[in-house]
């Protein structure tokens, strides 16, 4: 439907009715509305007539709705054309989130997480990240602990080392979290990939 169409609608004219407020021949006014863009004087007319701009004239009004509707099927094009699937990113987060109740036990923290992804299938980059990151905090964990033990600093310094190992694999995967639902991205993120 043509800008002139919608504008005239809107106002409850007929095309007779703006035939003889603007001037102008109903035979021009139906080709403007049939899609013959208006130029010059007819243009000035038209739009002094209906009391508009000329570039409303000119420019389709789409709704918000439509355009939000439009950007969504032109992202999913780019997605396809790309030949990457779209982000699932409530389960990246749930992956992200998978770790939490195995922190106690940093060796296996990254087994809930790997086990989501291979049976959702989601195998985004952003999941094999959350996941590499988790493998690399369960090598790097038992190190450390293992280094505090052998230095014999006593019973406190392992139970404060353990703590301190616990809480960073936490405070990590909530930080993750929070960069996810704000930016979809992660906060702590590794160059390189171990899956």
């Amino acid at each position: 439907m043509s800008e002139l169409k919608k504008i005239r609608e809107k106002q409850n004219l007929t095309q007779e009715e703006l035939a003889e407020k603007s001037g102008l021949s109903v035979r021009t006014i139906q080709r403007i509305e049939a899609g013959t863009k208006p130029k010059g004087y007819t243009l000035k007319t038209l739009a002094s007539s209906l009391d508009v701009s000329q570039n409303d004239l000119l420019t389709p009004s789409i709704p918000a709705e439509e355009l939000i509707l439009e950007n969504l099927i032109v992202e999913e094009r780019i997605s396809l054309a790309d030949n990457e699937p779209a982000e699932n990113w409530t389960l990246i987060k749930i992956i992200n989130l998978s770790s939490l109740p195995l922190c106690w036990f940093p060796i296996a923290n990254f087994l809930p997480p790997l086990l989501i992804m291979l049976i959702s299938k989601q195998k985004s980059p952003l999941a094999r990240q959350i996941i590499s990151l988790q493998i690399l905090l369960s090598i790097i964990a038992p190190i450390i602990f293992m280094l505090v033990v052998l230095l014999k600093l006593g019973k406190e310094s392992v139970i404060m080392t353990i703590i301190a190992l616990i809480l960073s694999d936490i405070y990590i995967i909530l930080r993750n979290a929070y960069q996810l639902d704000k930016n979809k991205m992660l906060y702590y993120k590794l160059n390189f990939n171990l899956l």
